[in-house]
Parts: structure tokens; C-alpha cells; sequence
């Protein structure tokens, strides 16, 4: 049996997340049904991160067993050729057998984007979350600043999340503008569930001036989602790349 490693990027405005569900297509589904067809086995991937209905992603990664004897590398092409064109995989190969995606000391990078103008662009509607109100980027970075480091990040954690500790590290946080577009990029050791949708909401309401900056150190320090801005919407979230640490403490 070996184990090939997948980087698969989406667009999920059609599909309800990456988990199997029982209401419709998910991206695991459709790696699943891809796989099947391709080696004739019962195939089962293994994700990296459950990223939630509507949410994209340029670097998920997924893991998955086969007695098949294609090179690792080739994989690529195969799957691409029977995926629907908003899912691609960019890579594969094989790894140890006891390789899995979400037991690795891993780097994450997403990006939450904004579109910030007087009306919307179409081409915009699928990708990046738009709003009228004018937000400042200065007062958003200020306020980006306070969320760097080790934190209890309670307050950024979806009310029901199941998670042993709410503590993590964001090693940076930046607010890009360039046009009428604001990037939210946040890089970190892991993410609770809808965290980085929670910090784009709170730093919406910094940048529309309802809030100051110095409020996301008490929004901290309360420990409590009520204290947070509201969760944005999904549309405008992509998980950009993942990085595992191998056993000689580098990246790859």
C-alpha cells in the first residue's frame, strides 16, 4: 500500500465545504468519486483542513492510499482530467505511509479579501466579499497588530467548537490595499474554526470607524465570542498554502 500527497486548490462556491455531507457535493466527494474511477479502488482522501461551505483554497492538502502502481507524480494529471474545472490539483507525489496531513506540525496562510468601493465588479462576486462602507487599512493595521503572537483566541473561536485548547500562534497578520482591493493575509501554526473570519469581521468593524484599534486588545482579553465583530462571510476566504515541517526541522 502506498500514500500519495495531493495540494488540491477550488473554488468552493459550489460545493458545501470539503467534508462529506449528506445535503451535496463536497470537495472530498469529488476527489473520492475522481480516484475511484481512476485506480478502481474504494478510495477515502484525507484532508489537511475542513475548510466550510463557500470557502476556496490555492493549497489544501490531502493524503490518500492506493495499491495503484502510477508514479506519485503522475497522479496530477490523471485526476485533472476527471475533476469538474473548478477543483485542480497543483501537485502529487508519495510519502511515507505514515504521513497524515492534520497530525504534522504544519504553517498555514489564508487570505481574506475585500472589495472596498461604491459598487460592486462582477468578476469579483465569486472570490472577495464586497462592501460600500469606506474602511480605513491604517486603523486595520493597527488593530492587525495586537492579534500577532501567542494569544487565547477564545473570543475568535465559533461558539460550539470542540477543541482541547483555544491558544495560537499568528506569526503575521498583514492588511494589504492595493486599488480597491483590502487583503487580509494571516499566517499562523493553525486556525479554530471560523477564526480568521471572525478577525476579518472585527477588523471591518475597526476600518469602518465603529470601533477603535486598541478595542481588539480587551476583544482579547475577554475570552468571549460576544465580544468579537460578527463572521464574515466565507465567499472571500481562500486557504492559500500549507507547509509541513519534516523530521529535520525544515518546511516542505
Amino acid at each position: 500500500m502506498r500514500r500519495i500527497k495531493l495540494v488540491v486548490a477550488y473554488d468552493g462556491t459550489n460545493y458545501r465545504g470539503w467534508q462529506i455531507q449528506k445535503n451535496g457535493e463536497t470537495i472530498e466527494s469529488m476527489l473520492n468519486r475522481a480516484l475511484q474511477e481512476l485506480t478502481g479502488e474504494e478510495i477515502h482522501v484525507m484532508g489537511a483542513s475542513r475548510t466550510d461551505s463557500g470557502v476556496h483554497a490555492m493549497g489544501n492538502v490531502a493524503v490518500f492510499d492506493t495499491e495503484a502502481r502510477m508514479a506519485g507524480d503522475k497522479f496530477v494529471y490523471a485526476l485533472n482530467q476527471r475533476l469538474p474545472e473548478d477543483i485542480r490539483v497543483q501537485h502529487s507525489c508519495e510519502v511515507p505511509p505514515d504521513f497524515h496531513p492534520r497530525y504534522q506540525e504544519t504553517v498555514k496562510t489564508y487570505e481574506y479579501r475585500i472589495l472596498n468601493r461604491r459598487f460592486p465588479l462582477p468578476a469579483y462576486r465569486l472570490n472577495t466579499y464586497f462592501t460600500y462602507y469606506t474602511l480605513d487599512v491604517e486603523r486595520m493595521c493597527r488593530a492587525a497588530a495586537y492579534l500577532t503572537g501567542e494569544h487565547d483566541f477564545q473570543s475568535f473561536c465559533a461558539a460550539g467548537a470542540q477543541v482541547k485548547s483555544t491558544v495560537r500562534t499568528v506569526y503575521d497578520l498583514q492588511v494589504l490595499k492595493s486599488g480597491d482591493l483590502i487583503t487580509i493575509r494571516i499566517t499562523g501554526n493553525g486556525f479554530l474554526y471560523n477564526m480568521v473570519r471572525i478577525i476579518a469581521g472585527t477588523l471591518m468593524k475597526v476600518g469602518s470607524g465603529e470601533w477603535e484599534p486598541e478595542a481588539v486588545e480587551a476583544i482579547l482579553a475577554a475570552r468571549d465570542r460576544r465580544a468579537a465583530g460578527p463572521t464574515a462571510p466565507a465567499k472571500g476566504l481562500t486557504l492559500m498554502e500549507i507547509v509541513f515541517k519534516n523530521e529535520n526541522g525544515f518546511f516542505c
